[in-house]
């Protein structure tokens, strides 16, 4: 009988490499039973993120590739669902995220886009192809995140990184402004932002410098979306751009005779909490109250 705690963070790829605490008194009458779903059938390798990177299947015990004939937005859409990754942002062909190795198990996909797994989806037969390794396919889905803030106070302020062919780089301040950064801020669920930092606010960091100018309308869900100038600008490292997004995603109030009144609880990285009320003012409360759809402040307490 185990009966030391096992302390899982939950990303572990296997129970030995958690770590275990103290020793508890059990029985066998005290035995774990553990239920765990079916296998996944469909993976993304070689993206930096579970959401992006070449198409893999799983048949017949082994990983294969699939061929970029007839690959299209209605397949990406179902591999992206399938891995509950939101909506296709790119299908990607002729091994973008690199050359598989092994079989290439699927051909001439015809999929409609509603199919809830790949495997659903017509094709030439597994492993029936006229491809090489060369015409892999691959996937980014919405979940994928292409943007990144690193070096701050918290997830949603720092340094500003994307990602460019599974390399991270920073971004001279020059091509970036206001409209940018609302869609990077939307893009990491960071409400909206509050200010752009130039000239390395956010130190220096060690990557590669993007030095195109970035064009958003700002209205995009992620900074992909977003149409890229030919315009290059002369940068160095001393010139990373910074942003600070307010972190705040949503209000709600609480406990209260109705959905207009209530304790006000503010959504920040995700979690929700109160607010303090040396941090709240009327003007506060007004903006609220009109963000809600509940009319003019009538009392705030």
């Amino acid at each position: 009988m185990w009966t030391q705690e096992i302390q899982c963070r939950g990303n572990e790829s296997q129970i030995r490499m958690c770590p275990a605490s103290e020793k508890h008194s059990c029985s066998h009458d005290d035995h774990q039973a553990l239920q765990c779903a079916d296998v996944m059938h469909v993976r993304l390798v070689n993206g930096n993120s579970p959401c992006a990177g070449r198409v893999e299947v799983y048949h017949r015990g082994q990983w294969g590739t699939v061929c970029v004939y007839n690959w299209d937005t209605p397949a990406a859409a179902v591999v992206c669902r399938e891995l509950d990754c939101g909506e296709p942002v790119d299908a990607l062909g002729f091994a973008h995220f690199g050359q598989g190795s092994g079989p290439i198990w699927m051909s001439v996909l015809t999929c409609s886009g509603t199919e809830s797994t790949l495997k659903n989806c017509g094709s030439a037969g597994w492993g029936k192809h006229a491809c090489t390794h060369n015409h892999d396919a691959g996937v980014i889905c919405s979940g994928h995140k292409r943007s990144r803030l690193a070096d701050g106070s918290n997830l949603c302020s720092g340094r500003l990184e994307i990602l460019h062919v599974q390399t991270w780089m920073s971004v001279c301040d020059t091509v970036f402004d206001q409209q940018d950064a609302e869609v990077v801020c939307r893009e990491l669920d960071c409400g909206a932002p509050v200010q752009v930092l130039g000239a390395a606010a956010f130190d220096k960091g060690d990557a590669q410098m993007w030095t195109r100018e970035i064009q958003c309308g700002g209205n995009e869900s992620h900074i992909s979306f977003c149409s890229l100038s030919s315009l290059e600008h002369n940068c160095t490292t001393d010139n990373t751009v910074g942003l600070i997004c307010s972190g705040y995603t949503d209000l709600k109030l609480v406990n209260g005779p109705d959905s207009c009144s209530g304790r006000v609880e503010l959504q920040f990285l995700k979690e929700w909490g109160t607010v303090c009320d040396a941090c709240w003012d009327m003007r506060a409360a007004s903006v609220l109250c009109r963000q809600l759809n509940c009319g003019f402040l009538s009392g705030s307490s």
